[in-house]
């Protein structure tokens, strides 16, 4: 992956001179498929969102108060840690930040993602895949973590998305 500069077919011309990046984060492989397919339509670079202790079955056990993610999705402070850091975000012009909904936000994961570079100048595109609720609060949550200057592209979920549709959404974006 990697290229940014697409060929158009129709005449060779570029149609995206602007750096992209989708960063993501998955447990279940759903968003990590949606998040290959959207890089591949945008011609960008893609990083996965790793937590440095990886989530378990148990983790997940949204029947279980006290499993990890149920602990960290009551307590919006908390920032799971990142195993790894991308080093060369500011080479990125537009990034598309994608994630499973998890109780109608995206999880605190994203969070520390969030608040880990310096997104001025650049554009954010949330999306997520869900099993069944929406968006909800999430553009505003996540939009209060990053600086005013950064241009915020309202969040889209993904599910059950044509390629199709998935490229004249992403052409709408980074045109």
């Amino acid at each position: 992956m990697g290229i940014n500069n697409h060929i158009n077919k129709n005449g060779g011309k570029i149609m995206n001179s602007k750096k992209t990046l989708v960063a993501y984060f998955s447990c279940s492989g759903v968003t990590a498929k949606t998040a290959q397919t959207l890089a591949k339509a945008a011609g960008a670079d893609i990083f996965e969102i790793k937590p440095a202790i990886p989530y378990t079955s148990a983790d997940l056990n949204w029947n279980d108060k006290n499993s990890r993610s149920s602990v960290e999705m009551n307590d919006q402070s908390i920032r799971p840690a990142i195993a790894e850091k991308l080093s060369n975000m500011a080479d990125y012009d537009i990034v598309f930040v994608g994630f499973p909904i998890w109780w109608y936000i995206a999880p605190t994961i994203i969070n520390t993602f969030l608040e880990s570079y310096d997104f001025s100048g650049k554009t954010i595109v949330p999306f997520a895949t869900s099993g069944g609720s929406g968006m909800g609060k999430t553009d505003e949550v996540l939009h209060a973590l990053c600086p005013d200057t950064v241009k915020w592209e309202k969040g889209k979920l993904l599910n059950r998305i044509s390629e199709d549709e998935m490229k004249l959404w992403v052409d709408s974006i980074v045109g």
